[in-house]
């Protein structure tokens, strides 16, 4: 780990019990979800972290419990740093309080999420869809999502495809 990260990383680990990995010289660290909101201000306010960079979520299905992690990706453009929070999201019924208040780029972030993986962020300004229309059912990022399939039409196969395609009768 970088040296001017470890008092970060310290802070977080006295404060809220963090857990932390690096891979690759980058520090992920597993934060409950009650704590983010008070470790997002602190690493703001404290240690000079200004960007969320980037806002997103892993799905672990089939596993439940948890299902998602909502990743957040900090950098401190004037130390040249960078950090990721990951906080553990149930399956049953993924929610969160919103980091809008923290971050003004996270009110576009969190309603991708909401659409992409269904997690909701309570207390968010504007909790609506954003990249697909309103009548969509499901959230098209989750693994259990049904992918629609056709089979691609090659010289090989073109009688054998054609003969299941649905032409407009006359």
């Amino acid at each position: 780990m970088e040296k001017s990260l470890e008092p970060v990383v310290k802070e977080l680990q006295d404060k809220f019990g963090v857990t932390f990995e690096e891979f690759r010289g980058e520090v992920q660290c597993a934060i409950k979800a009650e704590h983010i909101i008070d470790a997002l201000t602190l690493v703001r306010d404290t240690h000079q972290f200004e960007l969320l960079s980037a806002q997103t979520a892993v799905d672990y299905y089939p596993q439940t419990s948890p299902r998602f992690h909502v990743v957040y990706q900090l950098t401190s453009l004037s130390k040249n740093l960078s950090v990721q929070l990951r906080v553990p999201v149930s399956g049953d019924s993924p929610k969160l309080q919103t980091a809008a208040n923290v971050f003004k780029s996270a009110v576009w972030r969190e309603r991708e999420l909401l659409d992409m993986f269904g997690i909701e962020f309570e207390g968010h300004p504007d909790p609506r869809r954003i990249l697909m229309p309103d009548d969509t059912e499901g959230h098209p990022l989750r693994k259990d999502f049904p992918l629609g399939y056709e089979e691609p039409q090659f010289s090989f196969n073109f009688d054998e495809i054609d003969l299941r395609k649905p032409y407009a009768k006359e």
